[in-house]
């Protein structure tokens, strides 16, 4: 495959997993709402977000190190927004 294609891929990919996780994690911090989320999906979530930042980087791929930094960061904000109001709710 042509490696213009495979960079247009690769950047479309990545446009569309920060524009499908961003308004979600921005619905997450705004309304501190967690309910529906669970821990140990979210978990394996970020994970593979991390996982994927270091196969980036190692690759050299642009694209895959960005989307999946943007997710990750995400991921850890949401993670402490879900760990606080779990524990307030066993109080």
């Amino acid at each position: 495959m042509h490696p213009t294609l495979l960079a247009v891929i690769g950047y479309t990919a990545s446009l569309c997993m920060v524009l499908g996780y961003l308004p979600q994690a921005i619905a997450t911090i705004r309304t501190r709402n967690t309910d529906g989320i669970a821990m140990p999906t979210f978990c394996m979530l970020g994970l593979g977000s991390i996982f994927f930042v270091i196969q980036g980087l190692v690759l050299k791929n642009w694209p895959l190190v960005i989307t999946n930094v943007i997710t990750t960061i995400c991921s850890v904000i949401i993670f402490g927004i879900k760990l606080y109001n779990d524990s307030r709710k066993k109080r």
